[in-house]
């Protein structure tokens, strides 16, 4: 009899190593709106380089990646109610953000603006001015605060102009019903890119932060296995090739941390 046991006991096991090896499922919250890091080809599927990112960190991980289109404003909903393993949504590492969620952090960047074609704008003096923003996203913030500044001082307020579609914002200041628009520098700069006759790139990059992967708060296991996928990705060059490819590169970090530590 406990021949037999052994003997199932052995095969069960052996079955359980096989599905490791062959690996299982991580799922990512993904908003595929904000290119060049997570958008929509053609045929609706998101690519981007966060996408190509995601997939070498699954493919460390000895899993398949899974990319759930959403809203961005839902996604670390999703991720602390379980819909989600992970964001991987160019989620700004912040204080406030922390407070929902750990962040694995894997790229640094700032605000940047871009005006329509031929108008002067200075972030620093853009009262009474039209700001275009995706909802939810930090530039929204930034550009309240700067609006506040504004009436503080006793001057017209910067008008925000939000929509769910970064690129619908980007269309905005294209098409000069918004005077700018503000988004994450890589954003901000492909868009500029890609519409070179309508669109002028203003100034540097600001406020600059950590890019995070957000998980469930507290789940250290799931995070700290990010974390050793994406320093063997450092290690292994895949990551530099990643972001080579897109034309990211100002943003990469020399180390992968949790939280910012």
């Amino acid at each position: 009899m406990l021949a037999v046991i052994a003997l199932v006991t052995a095969i069960s096991l052996t079955g359980c190593s096989n599905k490791t090896s062959a690996g299982g499922t991580i799922t990512f919250g993904v908003d595929a709106t904000y290119a060049p890091n997570e958008f929509k080809d053609d045929n609706g599927k998101p690519i981007g380089w966060e996408v190509e990112l995601g997939d070498a960190i699954a493919k460390k991980l000895g899993k398949t990646a899974v990319f759930k289109i959403a809203g961005f404003d839902t996604i670390i909903p999703g991720v602390t109610g379980g819909k989600y393993d992970a964001g991987l949504s160019s989620f700004s590492d912040t204080p406030e953000r922390q407070k929902q969620v750990d962040f694995v952090n894997y790229y640094s960047a700032g605000l940047q603006w871009a005006s329509a074609k031929g108008k002067t704008v200075d972030p620093e003096n853009a009262c009474g001015l039209t700001v275009a923003v995706q909802n939810a996203t930090t530039a929204v913030d930034d550009v309240k605060a700067r609006s506040k500044a504004c009436t503080d001082a006793g001057k017209a307020a910067i008008q925000s102009l939000g929509f769910d579609d970064q690129a619908m914002a980007t269309q905005a200041a294209a098409s000069g019903r918004a005077d700018a628009m503000s988004a994450d520098s890589p954003i901000t700069q492909y868009a500029v890119k890609q519409n070179a006759d309508k669109l002028d790139l203003i100034g540097n990059p600001f406020d600059v932060v950590l890019y995070g992967i957000p998980v469930k708060k507290g789940n250290t296991e799931l995070a700290n296995s990010l974390k050793d996928a994406l320093t063997q990705l450092q290690d292994d060059g895949t990551y530099t090739k990643i972001l080579d490819k897109w034309g990211v590169t100002a943003g990469a970090v020399d180390s992968i941390t949790i939280n910012g530590k």
